[in-house]
């Protein structure tokens, strides 16, 4: 009753149903009317329109197939469609096929594969990369997936796997193979260096050649089956691989069918005859061999014969088998072609021969070795044998033919095995082999229209493999139904066991053919009479055929096939010539004697009888204990086939198989052609079909219990919906499907009966389709009621308006009437204001003149006083002063005369005075000052004199100048006196010229009017014609503005051109940098991995050196490599160790790993060498330049160091002199303690002032070597400088600069500013030196004046203090004075003044060590004495009583010293000790927490503190010092990464740091461009001896390297994060639903509790980001970080989406927009917005934007193109083929509009490549980023235990 009601509900108006047809199998139809119970008949349409009546079956009443939905049709699964039957296979995949262009399809356990002859490009690296690691129903079908989960079952289950690949011929089993194998290649190890797996595939190419050939079917058919195993270690990597090889089709040698060709290594032979090496093989082309010519096809299209056999030789070599070994092989291959060639002829009716001297027997002969003689004779004869004699018989033409044709294949058949022997020694390696997968490419069923023995054993194959098929698909269905605990009946599925024990059981049909080759006259009529007699009655499966009597027919799993007779008993026996056999055992040829060296004892029959040949499988190990020369212990072909197929199937029996169908789509090899008969053929004969009748008798259909919830919430009501999910599933499916046999509740999952997905689907549709109708109607009601008040609106806004216009006239109205009474009262007040105005200007006017009139007047009067009272002032100061001058001129002649008279009486007394001595005495001093006064009056004078007198020769040279000059003026106007005179006689000429001009002119004027006439005529003429003429002008000036304007846009467009030029241009350089840092950076990639790669074989090496050597114990070999890296010149010193290393590493891998490994380190060795052989030429150049002055300066340095190394031995002999003299003095002094001789005068107390003061003494001569050191030093520094003026260290510099600079765009712009600098050199050169020279001279005298002032300061200091302290004051800064001087020289010219600074700095740590020393001696001293005084001082108090005690005195001059050395300011140094250097590294780096450090210290610290100690060592000068502490810090940073490197935290804290330490290094460099952000504080703690630029280069690839180790732990992280957050999880619950999924498991959409979501993605992240902020890192390196996990996001993302078909829908589109936006908020509130990682998400959001636009009409075809301009090509097609509705309301993208894409995307240049690459790395930059912390402020905590640096 339920069935019938379900079956009236699913057969009703406009359901699809499937009906039989026999041209495409099966045809759509769609029911007119609804089916009633009992009905004979159904009413249909076609989809062309026609209208049929399909009639039941009487007798069964069967109904026709259904339909499945829409959204069911080309689903991944054929397994998860509702309805299982034949027609919706075949469907579904012709709609995968040609509408998705989808050539995999799973079928439960079964890829099948459809051959789409045509290249696709989904079998690259980054397809592989995409499948690796993910489950089977992760992604769509594919060979990787299957590939991928043998390997993973593999690794998981420790079971070896086997891949079963079977098909038609030509359906393409050989190339599945290939990939799976490639595939195992490349996830196992990397295929650039793991020569294993070359050779694995390189045997591929090999097998082709000799076994693959041209038939109708196939352009490369394997004519044989193989089982390759593959070998994995016990890390799953492969080690090798073994070939087992079965039924070579032999036949083909010597017979090929019309189209078809022989194998394809005797045309690539013939196509390479023209080859040097192949002349003497006498080859020609393939059409002169009888063995190429026959198929008449000797030529594949698109197929190079001579590059192939390149192919062949190759792989051959690549296997180990060499160039003598590959002519041999190639001579025996041309040795058959000309076997074939030789023509036998009859001599009679029972007799043949071969003409004599017939030159293909010849060459075959001189090919193989053997005489032409013996090979003719047996040939055409042949040796019987009986009891008593053997005779020798001549054979027929025909049976010598076929005797030439079997010796052929049987010589090809011992080459094909030869060859497969070699191939598997070249594949085995001496490593143990921990599991192995197996790939099986075996021929599928066959049936012709003749089928014999070769269909017999091909078909018998197939049967075995059916059966094993059989039991595992109903295996698995069991373990299926007892995993869930759900009831289970047995499952009637066909069983072939009867067919196979007819074939191979006891009196089967094998062992009667065996049976009757045994007889002495047995044949094929006999045999199958036997067979009739012993099967026909007895055996259902066995028919005989009505119209013959030599022939059979058995009923296969798969169809009837008849077979014939003939033959059998001769291919079943396969015999050769045995005297042919031992002519060619006689043979000279070595490889010949190889091949058939085993004759004797092979297992298996050496050739085949005279006949069409067949297939046979050669046997790899001979077994020797047989002899094949005894008949009875031969064994036939059939014998061997069937124990060869019983190992096969042990072995596939102990793996867990993996099942690949290829389907031939069709028999003329057209690309994505599909023909249905020929698909449903091999569908049945390949077991598909019975596949998916084993799944339908079952519970095809299963659900997870989330699943059903979240397809089917629309069927529940709310009181439906439990908290327990499983019991609401349970009880809602128990209300929809009353019939409980057709579900069955499991554990996790609900199992359906076919059909019942279908019929749940109808019930969803028919409830979506209800609630769609109401929500319409809800719609359209909101939308009619909308319209109605937008109307009513408009109504009432109409009558707004109208009103609001005529109360806008009224008021108008109203303003223009009281406008024109305001316009009347302002005009009429204009008037009257205009009238007043006149007059009151008039009274103005008036008034104004008579006031001016008074003014003048008044004026008048004024002006005639002033002048008056002017005159009379002038006229009284006049007369003044003429009294004044008067009366002053008496006055001073009064003064006069009274001086005169009191000079008189003076005069009289200086006579009288000037008698006398005295005065005359007084006088004569006077005069001696006046003398020398006036001596230097005259010395000034002459001074003065002198410049005058220069003056006066400087005017007189200027005079004579001056004169000179005058003279050539004079003689100038003498000159032009006498042109004067000329021109004065030309005058005289020109007046007789004018008079006769004056004639010609009266006669001139008489023309002139006649002239004047005409022209009068003329100007009117010309008017006119300049008046058209203005015309034109005007008319040529528009044309001139017009081409102006369009100039000017011209010029404008050219502007804007050229600035998108010069844009596109800054771009591609960009670009070109960013490729060129990212080369760089994957270089240091590959650096790195092959260092750990080398690590790796160390550590092997010591692995197998300590299980070889119990006793002995290695050091860790990682750490050695890893403290010599980055130690320059450490390449040469452990070069020695490296080579034995590599020895030893040689003995346990294989010797073709190593070279290889080799070559790639040696080519990364000269890539790094090329960058610096620029720099080793000018070096070179510049060496040579100073030689000379090296010699010199060595020379002079060699006296210096004696006499350095006298005074140091000086010091010494004094050192040792104070320590004996202290010894005398303390033995003295206790041997008088008791009698008080220590007491102050005493000879105890005299010894000790002895002693100090010859130190006194010792000190002030070691100041005066101190002195004599310094003058030695400033000798040399102006040797030095002498030195810089004769040398140019600018090239050096420059190409040192050059050399530094790795980029690209540097060295470009750098080559187009050459010419510039040429250029601006040249005109500059004589300036420059100019001031160089100027400059030079004001430096030394700025440095004379500065030095001198502060010898003066010292001195002035000096005086001020105590000896002691004078003396170690000047050494300290004769010191520091060295130093400076030092750095000046290092600075001006750092190559020339190396060798000199390192002499000079050695001897200034060596006279740091020696006053160092004395300090110390003195300080012990003095302590001593201080302790000795004390001793004193109470032994004598008594006496001393009231004296200054010696303690007192000792401690004066001692106290300012001590002061001055106690209170030193801290520099920001760290100081350690050498042996301690160990303890830091372990301590900061090896054993430190990053948690700790983060959270609780600042940021960067182990940076700080390991710059700090850097710092002392430079300090120290002490390269060596500074060199082990960089190399260690390196090493150990390497070291821990390598130990920790999965660790994100770890990575992200040693990333921070190693920035954090190159920025330090930067900063206190002391170049001006990190200088000037430093603070003066920061400057004075800049490195002052060692300029570490190298280091910084090392530091920063080592940050690079750990940076993209740090990517590679986020994409560890964030991988399993992705697919789960981006695509599958809802973050939006509801808008994607979950459609019916197959056997094949697939990765739920709906959140559980184990899976990630997009939240939790955002939360790590967030870790991430928050991690790397606590550890300091640079805001700038975080963007760079969360840009390329954005990438990682969009690629994977966009990868899987590529690659899932389930994914591509409208609603997993916005569920991907939704996603991305709550990726970009992310960067919104971290900030990040500015970082470019929104940019890397584009093609994903393009992509979501893809899935929900419109893909209809040609104006969506065209949006999208201009929409998605981030993905290429491919990737548009991909995503709109694998377009898939959930729901029934969607719509497929039609494939014209698919075509229209392509159409319009054609032009585009692009990358072919489909996805994208997820390892792609950004490369990484470090902007400089200076710390503010001042390094003196820095505390070390004691957390860190470091206690023992020291600050400095």
């Amino acid at each position: 009753m339920n069935m019938n009601r379900e079956l009236e509900y699913m057969f009703v108006e406009s359901a699809r149903v499937w009906i039989p047809d026999a041209e495409e199998e099966w045809k759509s139809a769609e029911l007119v009317k609804d089916y009633k119970n009992g009905e004979a008949s159904l009413q249909l349409m076609l989809e062309d329109g026609k209208v049929i009546e399909h009639k039941l079956d009487p007798k069964t009443k069967n109904l026709p197939y259904l339909r499945n939905p829409d959204i069911l049709v080309g689903e991944n699964d054929l397994t998860a469609l509702s309805y299982l039957h034949e027609p919706a296979v075949l469907h579904n995949l012709k709609v995968r096929f040609i509408d998705s262009k989808l050539i995999y399809t799973y079928c439960g356990i079964v890829l099948v594969a459809i051959n789409p002859y045509e290249n696709l490009p989904i079998y690259g690296t980054d397809i592989i990369n995409a499948y690796s690691g993910q489950n089977m129903g992760d992604m769509d079908p594919h060979i990787f997936a299957v590939a991928e989960e043998a390997y993973k079952q593999m690794a998981r289950d420790e079971r070896n796997q086997s891949i079963i690949v079977s098909g038609e011929s030509g359906a393409g089993k050989t190339v599945s193979a290939k990939y799976a194998m490639r595939y195992f290649a490349t996830v196992s190890g990397s295929a650039s260096e793991a020569n294993v797996e070359e050779k694995v595939l390189a045997s591929n190419p090999i097998m082709e050649a000799i076994g693959n050939a041209k038939t109708t079917r196939n352009d490369n058919s394997s004519r044989f089956g193989k089982y390759i195993e593959i070998g994995f270690d016990n890390r799953y990597r492969i080690i090798g691989a073994n070939m087992r090889t079965y039924l070579l089709e032999k036949s083909r040698v010597v017979f090929q069918a019309d189209e078809e060709r022989n194998y394809h290594v005797f045309y690539q032979l013939c196509a390479s005859a023209h080859l040097p090496e192949f002349k003497n093989l006498r080859l020609s082309s393939a059409n002169d061999f009888l063995y190429t010519r026959q198929g008449r096809s000797p030529v594949i299209e698109g197929v190079d014969d001579s590059k192939e056999l390149c192919t062949t030789r190759h792989a051959f070599t690549l296997l180990g088998i060499n160039e003598s070994y590959q002519m041999g092989l190639f001579q025996v291959l041309a040795a058959i072609l000309h076997l074939g060639n030789v023509e036998i002829k009859d001599r009679d009716a029972d007799s043949s021969l071969i003409a004599p001297n017939n030159r293909h027997l010849t060459a075959f002969c001189e090919l193989v070795g053997v005489t032409y003689q013996d090979m003719s004779q047996w040939l055409c004869h042949r040796k019987l044998k009986t009891a008593n004699e053997t005779y020798v018989k001549p054979l027929p033409r025909l049976q010598a033919t076929n005797a030439r044709d079997a010796l052929s294949k049987h010589i090809y058949a011992k080459l094909f095995s030869w060859i497969v022997e070699h191939v598997n020694k070249a594949l085995v390696t001496n490593v143990k082999q921990h599991s192995f997968i197996g790939v099986l490419d075996i021929y599928g069923f066959e049936t012709f229209e003749i089928n014999s023995f070769e269909q017999f054993c091909i078909n018998y194959a197939n049967e075995k493999l059916q059966q094993q098929f059989n039991m595992h698909v109903f295996k698995l269905e069991q373990e299926e139904y007892m995993r869930e605990q759900i009831p289970w009946t047995l499952i009637d599925f066909y069983d072939n066991q009867p067919c196979i024990n007819l074939i191979e059981a006891k009196m089967g049909i094998l062992d009667l053919l065996d049976e009757e080759c045994k007889m002495p006259k047995g044949s094929d009529d006999s045999w199958a009479q036997k067979l009739y007699n012993t099967h026909l009655k007895t055996c259902s499966l066995f028919e005989k055929p009505r119209m013959s009597n030599r022939a059979f027919i058995i009923q296969h799993f798969a169809d009837k096939v008849e077979y014939q007779c003939e033959g059998f008993l001769e291919k079943n026996k396969d015999t050769v010539n045995a005297e042919q056999i031992n002519v060619l055992k006689a043979s000279k040829f070595d490889l010949l004697m190889e091949l058939f060296r085993d004759e004797e004892k092979a297992t298996s029959p050496t050739g085949q009888t005279p006949g069409t040949g067949g297939r046979t499988r050669l046997s790899i190990k001979p077994d020797k204990g047989r002899d094949s020369s005894s008949k009875e212990h031969k064994k036939t072909v059939g014998c061997q086939f069937r124990n060869s197929l019983q190992m096969l199937m042990e072995t596939l029996n102990a793996t867990t198989p993996h099942y690949v169908r290829c389907i031939k789509p069709n028999d003329f090899k057209l690309a994505f052609s599909f023909d249905p008969k020929r698909a449903v053929q091999q569908l049945r004969a390949c077991g598909v079909l019975e596949t998916i009748r084993i799944s339908a008798a079952g519970f095809p259909s299963r659900w997870t219990y989330q699943e059903f919830f979240s397809r089917y919430r629309v069927l529940m009501k709310q009181k439906d919906v439990l908290a327990d999910k499983k019991l609401t599933c349970r009880n809602v499916l128990e209300k929809l499907v009353e019939d409980q046999d057709k579900y069955q509740f499991g554990k996790t999952k609900i199992f359906f009966r076919a059909g019942q997905v279908a019929y749940l689907e109808k019930l969803r549709a028919d409830k979506l389709r209800a609630a769609c109708i109401r929500i319409q109607k809800t719609i359209r009601c909101w939308l009619a009621r909308k319209k109605y008040l937008r109307m009513r609106n408009a109504a009432i806004t109409i009558q707004r308006f109208t009103r609001g216009y005529q109360a806008r006239c009224l008021a108008k109205f109203m303003r223009r009437t009281q406008a024109a009474t305001i316009i009347q009262k302002y005009q009429r007040m204009c008037m009257e204001r205009k009238r007043y105005r006149q007059k009151q200007a008039a009274a103005l006017a008036m008034q104004t003149i008579l006031r001016a009139y008074m003014a003048r007047q008044k004026y008048q009067a004024l002006l005639r006083e002033h002048k008056a009272v002017i005159i009379q002032k002038f006229i009284r100061g006049w007369l003044a002063r003429c009294w004044y001058k008067r009366c002053l001129e008496a006055i001073v002649y009064l003064q006069c005369c009274i001086r005169r008279m009191r000079a008189k009486r003076e005069l009289k007394k200086l006579k009288i005075e000037a008698r006398s001595v005295e005065h005359f005495k007084k006088l004569n001093k006077g005069m001696e000052n006046k003398i020398m006064q006036l001596q230097r009056k005259i010395d000034e004078q002459h001074k003065d004199n002198r410049l005058v007198s220069e003056k006066l020769v400087s005017l007189e040279n200027s005079y004579s100048a001056e004169s000179e000059r005058m003279r050539s003026e004079l003689n100038r106007l003498r000159g032009a006196e006498e042109d004067a005179k000329n021109k004065t006689n030309q005058v005289l000429s020109l007046r007789e010229e004018l008079e006769r001009l004056k004639k010609e002119l009266s006669a001139t004027q008489q023309e002139k009017k006649t002239i004047e006439e005409w022209a009068q005529t003329y100007r009117q003429e010309m008017e006119k014609m300049v008046s058209e003429l203005k015309d034109q002008n005007g008319t040529l000036k528009k044309e001139k503005d017009d081409l102006n304007r369009l100039i000017q846009e011209q010029s404008q467009q050219m502007t804007e051109k050229m600035a998108r030029a010069i844009v596109l241009e800054t771009q591609q350089l960009e670009t070109d940098l960013n490729e060129e840092r990212s080369r760089y950076q994957n270089l240091l990639t590959e650096h790195r991995r092959l260092e750990e790669k080398y690590d790796d074989l160390k550590e092997e090496m010591a692995l197998s050196s300590n299980v070889s050597k119990p006793g002995h114990r290695r050091t860790d070999s990682t750490h050695s490599s890893n403290e010599s890296e980055y130690t320059y010149n450490s390449e040469y010193t452990d070069l020695e160790d490296g080579s034995r290393a590599r020895e030893d590493v040689t003995r346990g891998m294989d010797t073709s790993l190593t070279l290889k490994l080799q070559k790639r380190v040696t080519e990364l060795e000269q890539e790094k060498q090329s960058l610096r052989n620029e720099l080793e030429n000018k070096e070179d150049q510049f060496q040579r330049a100073r030689a000379r002055d090296d010699a010199e300066f060595k020379k002079a340095r060699g006296a210096e160091l004696e006499y350095e190394s006298l005074k140091r031995q000086e010091l010494e002999s004094e050192n040792k002199k104070l320590k004996h003299d202290l010894a005398a003095m303390r033995k003295s002094l206790l041997g008088d303690a008791v009698t008080g001789a220590g007491a102050p005068g005493s000879p105890a107390y005299k010894v000790l002032l002895d002693q100090l003061n010859a130190s006194c003494e010792e000190l002030e001569v070691r100041k005066e070597e101190v002195l004599i050191l310094r003058s030695q030093l400033v000798s040399q520094k102006e040797a030095m400088h002498h030195k810089e003026t004769m040398t140019e260290p600018s090239v050096f510099a420059e190409d040192v600069s050059k050399l530094k600079d790795a980029g690209e765009i540097k060295q470009a712009y750098i080559s187009l500013k050459d010419t510039n600098r040429l250029l601006e050199h040249q005109l500059q050169s004589q300036r420059r030196t100019y001031d160089n020279e100027v400059e030079s001279l004001r430096g030394e005298l700025q440095n004379v004046k500065e030095e001198n002032n502060r010898q003066q300061q010292l001195l002035a200091q000096n005086l001020q203090l105590p000896p002691e302290a004078r003396i170690e004051a000047s050494l300290q800064h004769e010191i520091t004075r060295l130093t400076n001087e030092n750095l000046e020289l290092m600075a001006d010219d750092p190559t020339a003044s190396q060798e000199a600074r390192v002499n000079i700095l050695r001897r200034m740590v060596d006279l740091m060590e020696q006053l160092e020393k004395q300090d110390r001696t003195i300080r012990k001293l003095k302590k001593q004495l201080k302790v000795y005084s004390k001793r004193i001082g109470e032994m004598g108090a008594v006496q001393t009583e009231g004296q200054t005690s010696p303690g007192q005195m000792v401690d004066e001059p001692i106290h300012p010293v001590n002061i001055a050395r106690r209170e030193k300011d801290f520099q920001g140094m760290l100081e350690y000790k050498k042996e301690d250097e160990m303890k830091l590294v372990k301590n900061l780096i090896l054993e430190l927490k990053p948690r700790g450090v983060a959270v609780n210290l600042i940021p960067g610290l182990p940076a700080y503190i390991l710059f700090m100690c850097l710092r002392h060592a430079d300090y120290l000068n002490d390269d060596q010092k500074v060199r082990t502490l960089l190399t260690s810090t390196i090493n150990s940073i390497k070291k821990i990464l390598k130990k920790r490197g999965e660790d994100f935290e770890t990575v992200s804290f040693w990333l921070s740091n190693t920035c954090r330490f190159l920025h330090c290094l930067k900063q206190y460099s002391g170049d001006e461009t990190f200088a000037k952000l430093n603070t003066p504080r920061q400057n004075e703690h800049c490195l002052t001896n060692f300029d570490l630029a190298e280091y910084r280069q090392v530091i920063s690839d080592l940050a690079i390297q750990i940076y993209q180790q740090l990517i590679k732990c986020i994409e560890g992280t964030l991988h399993a994060m992705i697919v789960y957050g981006m695509l599958e999880h809802e973050t939006i619950q509801g808008v994607s639903g979950v459609k019916p999924t197959g056997l094949r498991k697939r990765t739920a959409s709906i959140a559980e509790e184990d899976t990630y979501t997009l939240e939790s993605m955002l939360r790590q992240l967030s870790a991430f980001h928050s991690t790397m902020c606590q550890h300091g890192t640079d805001p700038e390196l975080i963007k760079q970080v969360v840009k390329q996990e954005f990438y990682i996001i969009g690629a994977v993302t966009l990868n899987n989406l590529l690659l899932r078909k389930d994914m591509c829908s409208w609603s997993k589109g916005m569920q991907i927009r939704y996603n991305v936006s709550q990726l970009e908020e992310w960067l919104r509130d971290k900030g990040l917005m500015n970082c470019g990682a929104k940019e890397t998400l584009e093609p994903l959001i393009q992509a979501a934007q893809l899935l929900q636009v419109k893909k209809k009409t040609d104006e969506d075809a065209e949006a999208i193109c201009s929409m998605c301009h981030a993905l290429t090509t491919s990737q548009i097609v991909r995503i709109l083929n694998l377009y898939t509705p959930v729901n029934e309301f969607e719509e497929r993208v039609s494939i014209a509009f698919i075509r229209t894409i392509q159409t319009r995307l054609r032009d585009r240049s692009e990358s072919p490549q489909l996805l994208m690459d997820t390892k792609m790395i950004y490369p990484v930059t470090f902007p400089f980023n200076p710390s503010s912390l001042a390094l003196e402020t820095i505390q070390i905590p004691s957390s860190l235990n470091l206690g023992f640096l020291t600050r400095v």
